[in-house]
């Protein structure tokens, strides 16, 4: 499958073969594939949490209002991402860069983070979406369905996870093989709404 037809095919899928079982050379392809997501100045924000425990993913589940996609998922992904990875040894990100570069960029690390205070979620929650788009693609295009979900008691994921202060939760992330095929996608607002050119129209603003 190339990569248009990927991006056409990816569906969010309500209902996996809770049978089923992820090969481990999949499983690696998938996670290689994910780190290989965009982030902020490479900081590589995102934090996986692949919930095995199977009490742990039950009592995500509930709080995640009993969605049964959590518990029929082959592979299970909580994704964080650290709000303060810039202040934590930003020099691996850029180990293999010449140092001119290295040196440039860490340089603008800081001031770029503490002009801004509200840059680190932002930034955060935009590595971790960016992952997780990427594994649903990557996902896809090895022969499995995901679905992401924001419908979720965030302080009580948060606890089961023992996640840290400093970190958000972007999302939870189930993967699997999917029943049924999906319905018909449900519609599309129009183009003109959706793209515009240069600006938006003046009685927008």
């Amino acid at each position: 499958m190339d990569i248009l037809e990927t991006i056409y095919a990816r569906r969010s899928i309500k209902l996996f073969d809770p049978t089923h079982s992820m090969p481990k050379e999949i499983y690696e392809k998938l996670i290689e594939a994910a780190r290989q997501a965009p982030s902020s100045y490479n900081l590589q924000h995102t934090r996986l949490v692949h919930v095995k425990e199977q009490k742990i993913k039950e009592a995500i589940s509930k709080a995640a209002y009993n969605q049964p996609q959590i518990l029929s998922s082959c592979v299970f992904f909580v994704i964080t991402a650290d709000t303060k990875a810039w202040t934590k040894n930003p020099e691996r990100c850029w180990q293999n860069a010449p140092q001119e570069v290295q040196d440039y960029i860490l340089k603008s690390i800081p001031p770029f983070h503490k002009a801004r205070p509200y840059i680190e979620r932002d930034e955060a929650i935009r590595s971790g979406a960016l992952t997780a788009m990427t594994l649903m693609l990557a996902a896809k295009g090895l022969g499995y369905d995901s679905c992401p979900m924001i419908g979720f008691e965030e302080p009580k994921v948060r606890e089961l996870i023992r996640l840290p202060d400093d970190h958000v939760v972007v999302m939870l992330l189930p993967i699997g093989k999917g029943v049924k095929p999906p319905l018909p996608k449900p519609g599309f607002i129009p183009m003109e709404e959706f793209l515009y050119t240069d600006s938006f129209p003046v009685e927008q603003r």
